[in-house]
């Protein structure tokens, strides 16, 4: 049987947002998130697509995540188009894992739950009073470490180092615990994706009375 991982509080139903890539501040691109709830699981799809400072390069992941505990059943990466070229499957029937990049394929036992890029920043946004978690991916280990509370613009958050890789990520300590800031490592510097902050209601103007 398959250990389960302690269910998040967070319950994410269907919803859609947008973030907005930064590369040296400087504009590098757009991502599109939408997550419904499809067959007894949730889907989380989200489109980046490169651009700016960066060549014009369109990704797509695709996340199928257990409904409760937000872990990955399947996930897809790709250019949209065609045929994923990387897929892996966990498969709790079969007690496998199945990894398939391109026309290679390899197997391997299903001992624990698993995250996979996507699933793992959505549970992040129900992870609350843990100082530390490690989580299994299909390529390793990855160690969680929660750091002080800051803010992103005027919005309380929880911050998280992943490591390896040095990645940060940001959520609002509010409901509904939106990904307000990502930071990623990569060869041309650190790519961030941040929220748009919510508009602020605009004070209505007094009319002057004629005189």
């Amino acid at each position: 049987m398959i250990p389960q991982e302690a269910a998040p509080t967070f319950r994410p139903g269907p919803e859609q947002f947008s973030l907005t890539l930064l590369l040296g501040g400087r504009f590098a691109g757009a991502q599109e998130w939408t997550l419904h709830p499809e067959r007894g699981a949730l889907i989380a799809r989200v489109q980046t697509d490169f651009g700016g400072v960066l060549p014009e390069l369109r990704r797509v992941q695709q996340s199928r995540m257990h409904p409760r505990l937000l872990t990955s059943l399947h996930y897809a990466e790709g250019d949209g188009r065609n045929r994923a070229n990387f897929e892996t499957t966990f498969d709790r029937r079969s007690g496998l894992v199945t990894l398939r990049q391109g026309r290679d394929e390899a197997t391997a036992p299903l001992t624990t739950e698993h995250h996979d890029p996507v699933s793992l920043l959505v549970w992040l946004r129900g992870l609350e009073g843990e100082e530390r978690a490690t989580v299994q991916m299909a390529g390793g280990h990855v160690l969680v470490q929660r750091l002080p509370d800051t803010a992103v613009g005027d919005l309380p958050a929880r911050a998280y180092l992943l490591r390896p890789g040095g990645a940060y990520v940001f959520v609002e300590v509010d409901p509904p615990h939106r990904l307000l800031r990502l930071i990623q490592p990569t060869d041309f510097g650190s790519l961030e994706a941040v929220t748009e902050p919510p508009k602020k209601p605009q004070p209505e103007r007094r009319r002057r009375r004629a005189g």
